[in-house]
């Protein structure tokens, strides 16, 4: 049975795998020309992982880390999850200011091998 120090460990564990997989998702977007607009911005009850912005478009990235052999990995995005993305993604366009085209990235990180397996547009905000 778990106990209070256990799952403290397991949470601890947890953030500083999810933290290490945004610097990954973070370089190869950086790499690949992408501005990097916020990490970690909060607003409207849900946090947005990585905003970015390339060739006039700017988005949203939520980074999961999952064994992508996994057969549910697709859907590490839950409802009410993407119910909190697309909140914070209102604020942040209201509060920017930006008028011009956005869309949701996930990026589904293997936690084996840290390849990436991206899904643009990934769902409607």
């Amino acid at each position: 049975m778990p106990g209070p120090v256990r799952d403290a460990d397991a949470r601890r564990a947890s953030l500083v795998l999810g933290a290490r997989m945004e610097r990954l998702v973070e370089g190869l977007l950086s790499a690949d020309g992408w501005e990097i607009l916020a990490r970690n911005w909060s607003g409207g009850g849900g946090e947005l992982d990585v905003i970015a912005l390339r060739g006039g478009e700017v988005r949203f990235v939520e980074v999961k880390a999952r064994d992508l052999e996994d057969p549910l990995s697709d859907e590490a995005v839950t409802s009410s999850k993407r119910t909190r993305l697309r909140r914070a993604a209102r604020l942040w366009l209201q509060q920017s200011a930006w008028d011009g085209p956005a869309a949701f990235l996930v990026a589904l990180v293997d936690t084996t091998d840290e390849t990436v397996r991206w899904v643009d547009d990934a769902f409607d905000g």
